[in-house]
């Protein structure tokens, strides 16, 4: 199909399950909506496979991209000449063992993919960056030619969805993630650094995994969702954007995608969509957080009021607790705003408000579904 490469394009594509033809000739079919492979690869060239690898969770949990969406991918790539890797820098794990449980690397290795290095780094300056100037990338980023991202459709408590924008995050290494948090501790500076970190990394094309998509208590506490759809597109501002408007959301309310439109990383607004009609995976009940903006990004005083009184805030359910710990180590703040209580021996931990970002990754990586985010009384007014 011809193309302005002026405007960005979308392509929505059914994909009513995860059997392999059915996947394969989705992603066919969404790359020709997009002009056809020569637009992304040329034979001989090295790309690395970027998906969703938060946890080591199975397939029909939801938390990460779907063998059988890498493996079409892949494919498709491969059939075009294209030297594939494959890889995520995990918040928590050996991301190894993380993609063994998560299925991907028996869907590499049966293809002969490698796992590339994404638990080393090398710093790489980024002078038109508008708030982050030098970033440390994974060293299989920097190995390849090129990217090829594979987000999955969820919600996310610090930025109501991870797509296409956020999927990069996993480029940096694990350990330096928790930094960005630290450093960064509001969505609206956390979602600038998102932009310069994708406006550097600039991957080819970008393929959002959702069929079955997560709703709720994401990235991993949430709840599986039929969306029975593939999004494909070069621009991650307008796939983002276009997965908001798919559920109802203002994707206005989505940092990363104010920040990309601004920051010039994508279009937002005037998108071309190829495909099948978006109208065939509206899901208004689709359960995302549409409150308005909170005052979490202001400074000083006001901030720590409203982070108080107004902006959601992780808590632990403790029937669900198995007190494994990982909210503790998920914690990027020092000292930490989650911990076990030494005067409740054997009891969950207790979260810090005081001390509290917001940053929410202990909610993101529980394994348990442990802890929910709440809105405090005053949010809930504000709300209505």
């Amino acid at each position: 199909m011809e193309r302005d490469p002026s405007r960005a394009r979308v392509a929505l594509v059914r994909c009513s399950s995860y059997e392999a033809t059915e996947v394969r000739q989705a992603v066919d079919r969404g790359i020709d909506l997009l002009g056809g492979m020569q637009w992304f690869v040329q034979s001989g060239e090295r790309l690395v496979l970027k998906p969703n690898l938060l946890a080591g969770r199975a397939p029909e949990h939801a938390v990460t991209t779907h063998p059988s969406v890498f493996g079409a991918v892949a494919d498709a790539f491969r059939d075009h000449g294209a030297s594939l890797t494959y890889g995520d820098s995990p918040g928590f794990g050996n991301p190894q063992t993380i993609a063994r449980r998560a299925g991907l690397s028996q869907a590499a290795e049966r293809r002969g993919i490698p796992l590339a290095d994404f638990s080393r780094g090398t710093e790489r300056a980024f002078e038109e960056g508008r708030l982050i100037k030098r970033f440390t990338i994974a060293a299989g980023v920097l190995a390849a030619d090129g990217i090829v991202s594979l987000p999955k459709m969820k919600t996310h408590g610090l930025t109501r969805i991870t797509g296409a924008i956020k999927n990069q995050f996993g480029c940096i290494p694990g350990p330096l993630k928790a930094e960005f948090h630290a450093r960064l501790p509001n969505a609206d500076l956390f979602s600038r650094m998102l932009v310069d970190l994708n406006r550097l990394l600039r991957p080819r094309l970008f393929v959002l995994d959702g069929v079955v998509a997560m709703e709720g208590n994401g990235p991993q506490s949430g709840t599986p969702r039929p969306m029975q759809v593939l999004l494909l597109s070069e621009d991650p501002v307008a796939l983002d954007a276009t997965f908001c408007r798919l559920v109802h959301l203002d994707p206005t309310l989505v940092l990363p995608i104010v920040y990309g439109q601004e920051f010039g990383l994508g279009q937002a607004i005037d998108i071309d969509l190829v495909g099948d009609s978006p109208e065939a995976f509206a899901a208004p009940d689709f359960r995302v957080n549409r409150s308005p903006r909170s005052t979490s990004g202001a400074p000083g005083r006001v901030s720590r009021l409203a982070r108080w009184l107004v902006v959601p805030k992780p808590t632990i359910a403790p029937s669900r607790c198995t007190r494994c710990g990982t909210c503790v180590a998920a914690c990027p703040v020092t000292p930490k705003a989650v911990q076990f209580d030494r005067d409740r021996p054997g009891g969950p931990p207790a979260h810090h408000y005081a001390r509290c970002i917001r940053c929410y990754c202990c909610q993101e990586m529980c394994p348990e579904r442990a802890i929910d985010i709440i809105v405090p009384a005053l949010g809930r007014l504000i709300h209505r």
